[in-house]
């Protein structure tokens, strides 16, 4: 019988999340004013290059459709597992930014209809979901190729 490929490995859903990816990080260098851009305080700018490069270097591994083998049997998607902090860091970041503000950074608070900042969040949001559903799958995909496991502290006979 062969072996399921759970979605989280199959061409275009990878593709599409790779695509995603790079969207987040070219929005972020938009709202930045470019490259290298000024973004006030530091620490905001900061996490501005940190996130469009997670954005990039997880977009190539979505399209190598990289694993994380942490045992011979349990391997964990690490392109859809860094997809989904790629969407959640700035998703947070869009909320605290606009409404109880960071330290010393108060241009967006309040500013919830920003219309590149919604298309961020859309694009995010996406991302999320498609993240969340394909580690999922890869979850359940392993589990059900492991086999029937044996009760802990009983031994086979």
């Amino acid at each position: 019988m062969p072996t399921p490929v759970p979605a989280s490995a199959r061409p275009l859903p990878r593709a599409t999340a790779a695509l995603l990816c790079l969207a987040v990080s070219w929005i972020h260098v938009q709202d930045q004013g470019g490259f290298p851009g000024d973004k006030t305080p530091h620490y905001v700018g900061v996490g501005y290059y940190l996130l469009e490069a997670a954005g990039v270097v997880c977009a190539l591994l979505l399209l190598a459709g990289s694993r994380l083998s942490v045992s011979r049997t349990t391997a964990y998607p690490v392109g859809w597992l860094l997809a989904a902090g790629v969407a959640l860091g700035p998703l947070l970041g869009f909320v605290l930014s606009r409404g109880p503000g960071l330290p010393d950074y108060s241009d967006d608070k309040g500013n919830w209809t920003e219309p590149l900042a919604l298309i961020s969040v859309a694009v995010e949001g996406t991302l999320l979901i498609m993240a969340v559903l394909a580690v999922l799958a890869a979850v359940r995909t392993a589990q059900a190729t492991a086999g029937p496991r044996l009760p802990s502290g009983s031994a086979a006979r």
